[in-house]
């Protein structure tokens, strides 16, 4: 970790590495100023924040990050010229290149022995490489959306409706990710108009069910799915249900796995049933509805909303930046669950706060038949006090400071009269 230089690229090659990670010296290289506030949406340099305001104070390039990567390259080159090796893959796996410093006289040193790492690698014959040589087939043909984009022809062609059914099962990953790709390329950022393509799924889903989902795109599955559901979703719509016909109670059971709408930029999520853990993470711009989720529910959020018609886990909200959660708590148990370091709990009183909870609760309904949303619905006057509000402090004080700056210009300045 903590890649910065090229002495740094060229000492993990020689260690055996073949790909190289930087992040912190590359954000320098744009503008950071490392004030270790990206969790709060208040990036004084507008490269961590969503604040159009502080986006504005940006000033990085494309260039500087090239430029940046040349000289961290050249210095490399450098390096590998004293050695006398002409390449990278000539220099992966020469431990023999490096050499130990005496170790610091510190306790945590003690007994220290870096021979297992320094050691050449064993090899049972000499045509043995410590590099990659057999490319990795990945078997893209065989994957399940080549068969979605074949029936989704005309669509992508022509942006005309399609409906398509199938099963699904869970060795079929990222279903419909490669299908938004080829939307992209056709549509752009701009994707289809809302509900152009239907995609019914029976059966349980591999993990990344939705993965940046174009917009257009509507995945409505019966039965179950894996971990990352909609995963970056980009604009498109993702409902899961369980079979008519399971044993179960969906408001008691996961119906979805870990990290679901991760890093979600925009689109809608109805889930009848509860979520695992770290559902809504990072989550920028989607709309969610799910009976239930597990431990640390709308971490790092910084956009979107979430309602949340059943029990959280642990750590809810914590690192919450913007966006807002609905949570029904018909138990008054929330508070001993929700991570209150950046966010207040409010009660539903605001009249866009109940109309936006009301319009997502009859959409999950709508979509998957919740009889969880139908009954909050109908006894709305009842449960609509049993509703908890999240609302990041931040994120607050910039909503009042829109408010309060829009009215101010909605003021026109009096003219006198001579």
């Amino acid at each position: 970790g903590g890649g910065k230089t090229g002495r740094d690229g060229a000492i993990a090659a020689a260690l055996g590495a073949e790909e190289y990670g930087f992040a912190t010296a590359p954000l320098i290289s744009i503008g950071c100023i490392m004030m270790r506030k990206c969790h709060l949406n208040t990036c004084p340099v507008g490269i961590c924040t969503q604040d159009k305001d502080l986006r504005k104070k940006f000033n990085g390039a494309p260039e500087h990050l090239i430029n940046f990567l040349f000289l961290v390259a050249e210095e490399a080159r450098q390096y590998m010229a004293q050695v006398g090796v002409r390449s990278i893959d000539e220099l992966i796996g020469r431990v023999d290149l490096l050499q130990t410093r005496d170790a610091i006289d510190h306790w945590k040193a003690d007994g220290l022995d870096l021979t297992p790492i320094l050691r050449p690698a064993t090899k049972p014959h000499p045509e043995v490489g410590v590099r990659k040589l057999i490319p990795q087939e990945h078997e893209l043909e065989l994957h399940f959306d080549n068969e979605l984009i074949a029936e989704a022809k005309d669509t992508l062609e022509h942006a005309t409706p399609v409906v398509i059914n199938k099963p699904v099962i869970n060795l079929n990953r990222a279903v419909g990710t490669m299908l938004s790709h080829a939307v992209s390329k056709k549509y752009l950022g701009e994707g289809l108009p809302d509900g152009t393509l239907t995609i019914n799924l029976t059966g349980s889903a591999g993990q990344s069910l939705g993965a940046w989902l174009a917009p257009g795109i509507t995945i409505n599955l019966t039965g179950d799915a894996n971990d990352y559901v909609g995963k970056g979703l980009s604009g498109g719509k993702i409902s899961i249900k369980p079979h008519d016909a399971a044993p179960f109670v969906a408001e008691d059971n996961v119906i979805l796995g870990n990290v679901a709408l991760y890093g979600a930029t925009d689109g809608d999520a109805y889930f009848r049933g509860v979520a695992a853990e770290r559902f809504c993470v990072r989550n920028s711009g989607a709309r969610a509805v799910v009976e239930g989720v597990g431990d640390h529910g709308c971490e790092y959020m910084t956009g979107g909303r979430v309602v949340v018609l059943g029990p959280t886990g642990r750590n809810f909200a914590a690192g919450m930046s913007g966006g807002i959660a609905y949570i029904w708590d018909p138990d008054d148990v929330f508070s001993l669950h929700c991570n209150l370091g950046m966010v207040d709990l409010e009660k539903l009183e605001e009249p866009e706060d109940i109309a936006e909870c009301v319009e997502m609760s009859t959409s999950l309904m709508v979509a998957t038949g919740s009889p969880v949303a139908k009954r909050v619905l109908k006894d709305w006057d009842n449960q609509v006090g049993k509703f908890v509000k999240v609302m990041p402090i931040d994120y607050r004080r910039v909503l009042m400071q829109q408010k309060a700056k829009a009215k101010a210009e909605a003021v026109e300045p009096e003219v006198g009269h001579g």
